[in-house]
């Protein structure tokens, strides 16, 4: 009798395995992954962090029950950012979003102490078994939408509000007035250093100095929305970045620079719940959809928007380089040959203005 019993509990478990049923154990299957968010400002209708957030919000909406999420926003810089991150880490979530340069040294810290839990550095450029980093070329997107700013100005100059001058802003400052001036040789960039990504107040000041300046196209890089509702009431235009922001520039927004994250994350965390995360260095642009251009506001001429639409399918076939040479810095000096498209390693360590670029000393 028990080798009937036995014979026929082997058979049920052959078949059960051949169907698929004995794939995973119940607890691995049911416990979902714990994934974290920092936030360097809080979370706005629009923004930087809208985006982030937002990317965020599709991680739940694609991968359901099996992660759960959470986030803390508004974490300054330096010795804060090291203690929200251990606070997460020792909250056992397994992998933490981090969404700002100045988070990187704080991560490499944190990791060390936490080897077991993954950490997605988002803007930096170190890593380690634990860390991975990812970036966007925001650049393209500027570049595209240089071209719209040097359609329409009727002054010659643009005014741009910037947080700190990192690679990735001076990159943005290089392409837009590299894209300006490729249809509009006479254009100027006048660039005014906060040396910080969220307020408000100041924003607004700097872009009312710059339209009092003479800029009647206004771009930024920083977190808040007060350049495009400034831009609005004066009847300039301004570039939307990060995503969407006709809600506070509906007739000037020439268009908005947008920033996609969600598919990188989804594809994240499923590679940890598989086993197959490792750390890696990540720049995605165009043509990957991590930056898109687009949106534009009802005062924008059809034709500014074909263009921009057109180039945007050129930059995305590789068919157009923002960096493509001669480009020469503001003081003469030839950065990129003709002929010579800059590589990626020229790009991400960019510390110079392009011919074009109106600016204090960096960070001044």
């Amino acid at each position: 009798m028990y080798k009937n019993l036995a014979a026929t509990l082997l058979a049920a478990l052959a078949l059960s395995a051949a169907q698929g049923v004995v794939a995973q154990t119940p607890a691995a299957s049911s416990t979902p992954t714990r994934a974290a968010w920092m936030y360097v400002t809080p979370v706005t209708d629009a923004g930087w962090t809208r985006q982030h957030d937002e990317a965020r919000r599709q991680v739940e909406r694609a991968l359901g029950n099996s992660v759960r999420t959470t986030h803390v926003a508004s974490v300054a810089e330096g010795p804060d950012a090291e203690r929200v991150l251990r606070d997460l880490a020792r909250q056992g979530n397994q992998i933490i979003f981090t969404t700002s340069f100045g988070y990187m040294e704080p991560a490499m810290k944190v990791a060390r102490e936490f080897p077991q839990v993954k950490f997605e550095v988002l803007t930096g450029y170190r890593q380690a078994a634990n860390i991975a980093t990812a970036n966007a070329r925001y650049y393209e997107g500027r570049y595209l939408a240089g071209i719209a700013a040097g359609r329409v100005t009727k002054s010659n100059l643009a005014g741009y509000v910037v947080g700190f001058p990192i690679p990735e802003v001076l990159q943005g400052i290089n392409a837009f007035t590299q894209g300006m001036r490729s249809v509009n040789p006479k254009a100027q960039v006048r660039v005014i250093w906060l040396n910080e990504w969220f307020n408000p107040a100041r924003e607004r000041e700097a872009a009312t100095l710059l339209m009092d300046q003479g800029a009647d196209v206004l771009a930024f890089h920083t977190g808040s929305t007060a350049v495009p509702v400034a831009a609005q009431q004066r009847g300039r235009w301004v570039i939307g970045y990060h995503s969407d922001m006709r809600k506070y520039a509906l007739d000037y927004q020439l268009l908005s620079v947008t920033h996609l994250w969600g598919d990188y994350e989804i594809g994240r965390i499923k590679a940890l719940q598989q086993g197959r995360w490792q750390s890696q260095n990540v720049w995605n642009g165009v043509r990957q959809g991590a930056i898109r251009v687009g949106d534009f506001g009802r005062k924008v001429p059809a034709a500014v928007q074909q263009e921009v639409m057109r180039r945007q399918q050129e930059l995305a076939a590789g068919k157009l380089q923002p960096f493509a040479g001669p480009i020469r810095d503001r003081d003469g000096a030839l950065r990129i040959p003709a002929g010579q498209t800059a590589a990626d390693a020229q790009v991400q360590a960019m510390n110079w203005l392009a011919q074009g670029v109106q600016a204090p000393p960096l960070g001044k």
